[in-house]
C-alpha cells in the first residue's frame, strides 16, 4: 500500500485493491485514492435496504430480461485524472443495484447497472445527494434512487427518484415518492413506505 501522506490519509491504487490489500480494511469506499472509512449504520438504515433489496429482486418480471438485485458489492467507477497512481482509484459499494445478468467484474459492473440506490444517513447525505449522484450520472447509469430518512433515523422521508438525461450525463427528477414507491423501470414495484420501516 501506497504509504500515508503527511494528513495520514491511508491511499491505495487499482492494483492494491486488485491484489487485495483492502482486505481487512472494514467498511471502505476508495475516492481518488483515498480509503474512506464507513460509519456503522442505524437499524432502520440496514432494515431499509434488506427489504427493498427483497422486494425489488420479487418485482423482476418472469419471462423478462435477466437481472441481478446485489447490495454492498463493489464497483469501480472511472479514475480520477492524476498522473499519481494512489491518487485515481474509485471504488464505491452502493446499498443496492439493479443490473443486467452479465459476468461480474468490479472493473466493468457499471456498464451492466440499470438501478442504483442509496439509504441516507447523518453520515452520508452529503455525499449520497451530490457527490454519488454525479459520479453514478457520469458512469451512465439510468435510473437512481435516494431514499432520504428523517433526522433521527426512525422513519423514510422520501424517495427520490432520478432518470439520466444522456445528453448532458446528468440526473434530472423523474418523482418524489413520499409514502409509497412507484417503479415502472426497470422493474415494476409498489412498495409502501411502512413495509420498509416496520421493526
Amino acid at each position: 500500500m501506497s504509504a500515508p501522506d503527511q494528513q495520514h490519509e491511508l491511499r491505495l491504487t487499482a492494483e492494491e485493491f486488485i491484489e487485495g490489500k483492502a482486505a481487512g480494511l472494514g467498511d471502505i469506499e476508495i475516492v481518488n485514492g483515498r480509503v474512506v472509512r464507513l460509519l456503522a449504520q442505524s437499524p432502520l438504515h440496514s432494515r431499509v435496504v434488506r427489504r427493498l433489496a427483497g422486494m425489488l429482486e420479487t418485482a423482476r418480471r418472469d419471462g423478462g430480461p435477466c437481472m441481478v438485485v446485489d447490495s454492498d458489492v463493489a464497483a469501480r467507477f472511472a479514475d480520477a485524472e492524476s498522473s499519481a497512481a494512489d491518487r485515481r482509484l474509485n471504488i464505491r459499494y452502493p446499498d443496492i443495484w439493479i443490473r443486467d445478468c452479465e459476468l461480474y467484474d468490479v472493473n466493468s459492473v457499471c456498464e451492466h447497472i440499470l438501478l442504483m440506490v442509496e439509504v441516507t444517513s447523518e453520515s452520508t447525505i452529503d455525499v449520497d445527494i451530490t457527490d454519488k449522484r454525479i459520479q453514478y450520472a457520469t458512469a451512465g447509469i439510468p435510473h437512481y434512487l435516494i431514499v432520504r430518512l428523517d433526522q433521527k433515523e426512525e422513519r423514510i422521508e422520501e424517495i427520490e427518484e432520478y432518470r439520466l438525461d444522456w445528453s448532458g450525463r446528468r440526473y434530472r427528477v423523474h418523482t418524489v415518492h413520499r409514502r409509497v414507491l412507484l417503479l415502472d423501470d426497470p422493474v415494476e414495484a409498489t412498495i409502501p413506505f411502512d413495509m420498509l420501516e416496520q421493526p
